[in-house]
């Protein structure tokens, strides 16, 4: 029984593997459907104007103030997201497991706003970071060496890491980290999307030039637009074109001056977390060093999702961390907790402990969430005296394969690479999105 769930990779992955193409009717269906709900939208705004009633008359701004929300975002938000909102957003009453138990709400204002009716219901969950199954089991495989820390450390530090918020756990993790990767030295931060949005601006400013993949996470694109640094994008997963990049930017130099960059960043992501696509690493990699440019290298869904041990798509890839100078990954996803880490050189985090926001000035990790990273971290390295962190690897890589084949045979349009976690299915038109989420 268990060989029908092994579904075996095809050749073509990492980052290769041809994407489906939607057809002519599915794009014109699209299009029509978004035309038809924005249509009616400012036509129900027109009417609100003529007759002055409208269930959002509260949102205009007073006379002689300036609106205070963009107007498309606005309109896009009153006509188009409260329509269906009910499919996000969703409370729960269980751990976010494999089986969730959903909060039932409804609507008595055309899905303006939402309201708990006291029901509950169990759900599939489609939608979780619970790539290793911590959530699950947390209770046998976490519980016993978690909750002890809370008999020495309260939940949090009340400070940051810069004062007072670094303890012994916070230490321990950071060398857990450094080892686990091969890298000199870690350091932790409190939140995932803060670790890129505010790391990239310490280690490039002006005078530097950042090489972005198009498809690179919202996090990266906002630390790279507060950094001041040049940014120029290569096409998503291109070697060929991030070296065209790369050469063009050096023979050119600065704009207007023309004088030599200081510094040449090249940021790319081992799992791209919208697409579900692994990056070509190896080839991308050495393209960078061609050209003396650093690599950051985002792993948020790659570490402990990808490789023979966990170790992210430097293993899967055969790269050694040694030619990646700035390795970045959270803990949202495989171990259960939150928060993310920069691993690297010791130069390098000593600076970041010195100069970057998020360390000097955001609330440190909770220690309670930081000895849950620790423990789950041991697991999948097998250092629990166990082999539940070697099972969980390859229970993920099989799951992930087995449900994108199935769902690929089903005649569904699947983006992303096989061993991936993210399976991305495109519906396309506006109503099928709540449809198939209801």
């Amino acid at each position: 029984e268990d060989s029908f769930f092994i579904v075996e990779a095809p050749t073509t992955y990492p980052g290769l593997r041809e994407e489906p193409k939607a057809t002519l009717p599915a794009i014109a269906m699209a299009y029509i459907n978004y035309a038809v709900i924005i249509l009616l939208g400012h036509l129900r705004d027109l009417f609100a104007r003529i007759f002055q009633r409208s269930r959002y008359s509260q949102s205009v701004p007073p006379k002689g103030y300036a609106p205070l929300f963009k107007s498309w975002e606005n309109f896009y938000t009153r006509r188009l997201y409260h329509r269906i909102q009910d499919c996000w957003n969703r409370p729960i009453d269980s751990s976010p497991g494999a089986r969730i138990q959903l909060v039932v709400r409804e609507s008595k204002d055309g899905n303006k706003s939402l309201c708990v009716t006291g029901e509950r219901q169990k759900m599939l969950n489609l939608g979780s970071y619970n790539y290793l199954g911590f959530a699950d089991d947390w209770q046998k495989t976490c519980k016993n060496d978690v909750l002890p820390i809370l008999n020495d450390f309260s939940v949090a530090c009340s400070t940051s890491r810069a004062d007072y918020g670094t303890t012994v756990v916070h230490k321990k993790l950071e060398e857990l980290v450094a080892r686990f990767l091969g890298k000199e030295d870690a350091v932790v931060f409190n939140m995932g999307y803060a670790t890129n949005s505010s790391v990239i601006p310490v280690i490039a400013g002006k005078g530097t030039l950042v090489v972005s993949d198009t498809l690179n996470h919202m996090s990266i694109v906002s630390g790279c637009r507060a950094s001041g640094a040049h940014i120029r994008v290569f096409k998503h997963n291109s070697a060929s074109n991030l070296e065209s990049v790369l050469r063009e930017a050096i023979v050119m130099g600065m704009p207007r001056s023309r004088r030599p960059w200081k510094k040449i960043l090249v940021m790319i992501e081992g799992i791209y977390s919208m697409e579900g696509e692994i990056a070509d690493l190896k080839t991308l990699v050495q393209v960078a060093k061609k050209y003396k440019a650093y690599i950051y290298l985002d792993e948020a869904h790659s570490i402990g999702a990808l490789g023979k041990t966990g170790r992210g798509a430097c293993e899967y890839c055969g790269v050694d961390t040694k030619d990646v100078d700035v390795l970045m990954g959270t803990f949202t996803k495989s171990f259960g907790g939150m928060g993310g880490y920069i691993s690297g050189s010791k130069d390098l985090c000593n600076f970041l402990r010195a100069q970057c926001p998020a360390f000097v000035f955001h609330s440190s990790l909770s220690p309670v969430v930081a000895q849950q990273v620790y423990v789950a971290l041991r697991i999948i390295m097998g250092e629990d005296g166990t082999d539940i962190g070697k099972n969980k690897l390859k229970r993920l890589k099989d799951n992930s394969n087995f449900v994108r084949k199935r769902l690929e045979d089903m005649g569904l349009h699947v983006y992303g690479d096989y061993n991936s976690p993210i399976i991305p299915v495109m519906l396309y038109m506006p109503g099928k999105i709540a449809a198939f989420s209801r």
